[in-house]
């Protein structure tokens, strides 16, 4: 079964681009490069093979949790992160996991964070580099760097089966090396790297319908021994028009070696 969706790619030009997150120290603020809206066909695994994560960099999985509120207390951490951990090492076979960081994201123009509506990938190769000292310092990061390690991802819906705003992938062997473009993330505290990819026909989207809390997304954001990227948005398109709920999920970023 194949939807379609609109999505924000980004837009090639001469000069470099940025985001800037909590711009003015004001919490939310986003000031975003140039976009293109863009309709796409997106493919539901529910109803066709997508492929398994060694073709895909991207798999989803029946996981339900134990978390009953991802409140702001975090006090839910430690359970949650043992869960992610047991999967990343079931799936993946990770001799080790780190995660380091949560996201909980809310489809309302009050919510401190929205989902990203835009076609992206976490790092560039650079900016995973440096996000791997600034997590282990330089003498642990020099010897993961030596063996093989990855940034993956974790998505989860929060609350309701997700209705609308689906979190979608583009196959990575659809997308052209052109494609990508290099962008900077600007905190107040911190710059990095991410990578924005521009308009393509040939791009394949995948998505699984009607997400629940008892299903994730796990997807490959690094790989230091070249599994692809995986470009990834919100997807401006609604299941069902008669159900109201709001979006909202939990992404949780992880550091992986294999």
């Amino acid at each position: 079964m194949t939807r379609t969706a609109m999505v924000n790619y980004h837009v090639h030009k001469d000069e470099r681009q940025a985001f800037e997150l909590d711009a003015g120290e004001i919490v939310g603020n986003l000031i975003s490069p140039e976009l293109a809206p863009t309709k796409v066909h997106v493919a539901d695994a529910r109803a066709v093979n997508v492929g398994a994560f060694s073709d895909t960099s991207v798999e989803f999985k029946q996981a339900a949790t134990g978390v009953q509120s991802f409140g702001d207390t975090q006090d839910w951490r430690p359970t949650y992160d043992a869960e992610l951990t047991q999967i990343l090492q079931t799936e993946l076979n990770a001799k080790e996991v780190i995660v380091f960081d949560h996201t909980v994201r809310i489809d309302d123009p009050n919510a401190d964070r929205k989902p990203a509506r835009n076609v992206h990938s976490d790092y560039s190769k650079s900016g995973a580099e440096q996000r791997l000292v600034d997590l282990l310092g330089a003498e642990k990061a020099a010897h993961w760097a030596k063996g093989h390690y990855a940034f993956i991802n974790i998505w989860r819906p929060v609350g309701d089966p997700i209705n609308s705003a689906p979190l979608g992938f583009v196959v990575p062997d659809s997308v052209a090396d052109a494609d990508w473009i290099t962008l900077d993330l600007i905190y107040p505290d911190r710059k990095g790297q991410i990578m924005g990819l521009a308009v393509n026909p040939e791009h394949r989207w995948i998505y699984m319908s009607k997400m629940t809390p008892d299903e994730v997304a796990y997807f490959n954001i690094y790989d230091s021994r070249g599994q692809p990227s995986v470009a990834h948005s919100a997807l401006d398109m609604t299941e069902d028009p008669s159900i109201q709920t709001v979006r909202k999920s939990i992404e949780s970023r992880t550091l992986v070696r294999y």
